[in-house]
Order: structure tokens, then C-alpha cells, then sequence
């Protein structure tokens, strides 16, 4: 056993035990002083010492083991890095607190496990009632609100768009030209010099007093137009953005600056693929994203992107649900141009042909998949990738999902050879387990908020049943 100062502990033994020092000591057959020294962690707890506790009386050797300590400090780690409190915690004094009052230690992650229950529960209960439901729901967070922001649009924004095409025209744009044409833009009526350095470790970074936008060699051609594309539209819209987010549904600095740069990133989409002209080759194609994607010059996530927000009242496309997720399963991107709405909590479904992806890089799967309310939707899914900056840096891959109601799957290309009518053909999802009542799943990992889960040996699944 290495070194272990276990003082607290031990003082709080001897005190539940209602026992002096000096009678502690002479139990242990050991010194008062040499106790008090224990006690004060001047001195560690030796392995004979915890032998003789053990043999008088009967105490778990665990409430002093190494291991356990590291459990608590990893479960404080957690509990004590949510965001909710106002001062950074050191691992040094987590490990303190774990190491001398592990009693306080498990409270605080007790404390936080309930917190973060009741916060599942409220979102879950918000999630079968509506985004409209406030109720005693916590604040959304900053990114929350700009998604809620452009949920509201139905992801589509009228002015950047006009605005884009107009730019596009001017500008004498045409697909694999938008490159050489932004950077002459920029260059003739901004004074800004492009520069693609070596160094720069951000994909984008404008400086204002040599007006030079540094770009990541990293970048492909058409992501470099993105990223051009972009900081013109924060050199140009700066003012139509600003009044786009003042909005209500925005509180806060945070938000507001999050949904600029989101404004911004949509100017660029919308730019690079003008509205007009990317839904005729969209319709034309019927929705090909490959061949979309060699049309204009950008990759398969750009292409989905642009895809999620063509909703212009006299023009529409099809309304598309866009999602972004890594191996782990975390959602860096969401968006919805209609009525999906993708869980808040308790992950989503493995079923999902977005998981699937990860198995198949590259290639393109399509799934019809029922929702437990019946309704039907076929989802797109395929990797994509980013280049490491060398030997040894690690890249970035996600799988992107591109999903639509089964009522428009005929405009696409992937439902051919699909029965869009025949519901044995769809595969059961869910938004997540924590808020799918599907009573019989295989894959199954939580209960629904509000159930128990029960085994049914007939199925070999975990079944939830509600409470009592």
C-alpha cells in the first residue's frame, strides 16, 4: 500500500465510535501522540494499523483504498465541471476533498446526479409537450436559443438570401469560379489580401489593420470560398445581421454574438449556392447530393447544409432535417426546416442509419425509419472527413444525416427501389431512450424518464413498465 494520509477518515471513525484518542490508541496499540499524528496526516496510515482496524472492528479496508478515491475525485471531476459553478476547481483540490472528507465528496455528486435528473425530466416533459412549454424548465443556453432562433424561420432566411444572389450577380460568380471571384471581391472593394499561411492553426482569421484574412492550408478550395464568403458577409451585412439578432428569443451577449457568426456562415451557404440556381439543380438531379456536390465545387456537408434551408414561400424545397454527430454520438450541429425535432436528452437512437455510417466510410445510406408517434421519414446518412494538419495529428470525422417526411421521399433519388409504402420496410427509431415509449426495443439503454425498467425474459430486452 503506498503512502495514504487518511486523517479525516480516521477522526470520523473514532467519533461515530464515540471513543477518545487515547482510547482509539490503546486499542490499536499505539501511541496517542503517534494517533494524533494520524489523525492531523503528519503521518500515514500504515497497513498494520489498517489491519488492526479491521480486526477491531470490522471496518471495510475499501473506505481507505486508493481506488475508491479515484472513483470520487472522476465522479467530482464531472459534477464540479458542469458550468454552474463561478470559480474553476483544481484537480489538486478535488482530490483534497475526496482524500479527507469523502462524506462531503459524495454528497456534492449525489447533489449534482439529482440536479441534472430533475433537468432531464423537465427538458423530456418540454419535449413531449412542444418547444412552446416554459413551465419551470431551465434557461436555454446561448447555442439553445440560436437554434431555437432558426427553428423559428424554418432555417430560412429571406434577406441574406436575396442578398447573396444579388452579391453572386454582381460579382459575375459561377460554380468552380466562386473562389478566384470572392478573393477578387474582396481584394477590389475591400483593400483585403488573402493569405493561405502554413501557421495558422484557426480556419479563419481576419485582421482589420492589415486587412489581410488568414486562411488554414487545411482547407479545400471550396471550404477556403466558404470561409471567404463568410467574413464578406461581416464586412458588408454587418448592420442587416446586427438587426436580425435583435431578437427577443436572444438574451444575452453570448447568443446574440453566436447568432451573428451563425447568420454569417448562412450568407456564406447561401453565396456560394444562390437560391435560384441551387434548387433548379437540386430539383434536376432530384436531390443527388454527390452530383450536386461536383456541380458547384463543395463537399457533401455543405451541400446537405444549403440543402436544410430552402424554404422561400414561392420557391420551396424539400424540408429537409440536418444533423451532424461524431463516433461518440454527440450532435455538433442540428437544424430543421419543418416539425422533426431531434431529442435534447438522452442521446438518440444506434438504429439510426446515421451510426450506421461510421461502419460503411463514404458511402451513402438511406433508411426508411417510423418514429413511435407512426410517422415516417427517410434519412440520408454518409461520413465526412478533415484532414490532420500532419504525422500524428489527429483528423475529424462525423456522419452527417439528411432526413425528410416519407410524403416528399419520391423527389429523391434514394427511394428508388425503396416501397415507401410498405411499413415492414421502415426500421423503429426513436429520438432517444430517455423519451421513447417503444415498450419493446433490443437496443435499449435507459428507461423513459418516469418508468422502470423490468426484464422480459421471453424477449431478452429491457422493458420499461411505469411506476407505482
Amino acid at each position: 500500500m503506498s503512502k495514504a494520509f487518511m486523517g479525516v477518515r480516521l477522526r470520523r471513525l473514532r467519533e461515530e465510535r464515540g471513543l477518545t484518542q487515547a482510547a482509539l490508541a490503546q486499542t490499536l496499540a499505539i501511541s496517542t501522540s503517534y494517533l494524533s499524528q494520524l489523525e492531523q496526516n503528519q503521518r500515514p496510515l500504515t497497513v498494520p494499523v489498517l489491519l488492526r482496524l479491521n480486526a477491531s472492528f470490522g471496518v471495510d479496508v475499501q473506505i481507505f483504498s486508493d481506488d475508491d478515491e479515484a472513483r470520487l475525485v472522476t465522479d467530482l471531476r464531472e459534477a464540479l465541471s458542469d458550468g454552474a459553478q463561478t470559480e474553476t476547481i483544481s484537480v489538486a483540490e478535488m482530490r483534497e476533498l475526496a482524500t479527507n472528507m469523502p462524506a462531503v465528496a459524495r454528497t456534492l455528486v449525489s447533489l449534482h446526479r439529482r440536479h441534472r435528473d430533475g433537468i432531464e425530466r423537465n427538458e423530456a416533459m418540454a419535449a413531449r409537450l412542444g418547444d412552446d412549454w416554459i413551465g419551470d424548465a431551465p434557461a436555454r443556453m446561448p447555442f439553445e436559443q440560436v437554434r431555437d432562433f432558426f427553428y423559428a424561420r424554418h432555417n430560412h432566411i429571406a434577406p441574406l438570401d436575396d442578398a447573396a444572389e444579388r452579391l453572386y450577380a454582381d460579382a459575375g460568380l459561377a460554380p468552380h469560379t466562386v473562389h478566384a471571384g470572392l478573393s477578387a471581391w474582396l481584394a477590389a472593394r475591400h483593400d483585403v489580401r488573402l493569405i493561405v499561411d502554413d501557421s495558422e492553426k484557426a480556419q479563419r482569421r481576419f485582421d482589420p489593420v492589415s486587412r489581410t484574412l488568414h486562411l488554414s492550408p487545411d482547407l479545400k478550395q471550396g471550404q477556403q470560398a466558404f470561409q471567404m464568403a463568410t467574413q464578406l458577409a461581416l464586412l458588408e451585412l454587418g448592420d442587416l445581421i446586427d438587426r436580425l439578432t435583435d431578437d427577443s428569443a436572444l438574451r444575452g451577449e453570448e447568443a446574440r454574438m453566436l447568432a451573428r457568426i451563425g447568420l454569417a456562415n448562412y450568407f456564406a451557404g447561401a453565396l456560394i449556392l444562390p437560391y435560384g440556381d441551387f434548387l433548379r439543380a437540386a430539383e434536376e438531379y432530384r436531390y443527388d447530393i454527390e452530383r450536386l456536390s461536383r456541380h458547384f465545387g463543395v463537399g457533401f456537408e455543405t451541400i446537405c447544409h444549403r440543402l436544410s434551408t430552402l424554404q422561400r414561400p414561392d420557391a420551396r424545397g424539400v424540408p429537409f432535417f440536418f444533423i451532424r454527430v461524431d463516433r461518440a454520438g454527440n450532435i455538433s450541429k442540428r437544424q430543421s426546416a419543418t416539425d422533426f425535432h431531434f431529442s435534447r436528452v438522452g442521446g438518440s437512437c444506434p438504429l439510426w442509419n446515421v451510426y450506421e455510417a461510421f461502419a460503411q466510410p463514404g458511402r451513402v445510406l438511406a433508411q426508411l425509419a417510423r418514429m413511435p408517434d407512426g410517422r415516417t421519414y427517410l434519412w440520408i446518412a454518409r461520413t465526412v472527413g478533415r484532414g490532420n494538419g500532419g504525422f500524428g495529428v489527429p483528423g475529424k470525422t462525423f456522419a452527417i444525416g439528411l432526413g425528410c417526411d416519407v410524403r416528399h421521399a419520391a423527389r429523391l433519388i434514394y427511394a428508388k427501389g425503396l416501397d415507401l409504402s410498405d411499413p415492414d420496410a421502415t426500421t423503429p427509431i426513436g429520438a432517444g431512450c430517455k423519451v421513447c415509449e417503444r415498450p419493446a426495443c433490443a437496443q435499449r439503454a435507459f428507461p423513459p424518464i418516469g418508468h422502470a425498467l423490468a426484464i422480459d425474459q421471453n424477449r431478452s430486452a429491457l422493458t420499461p413498465y411505469p411506476t407505482t
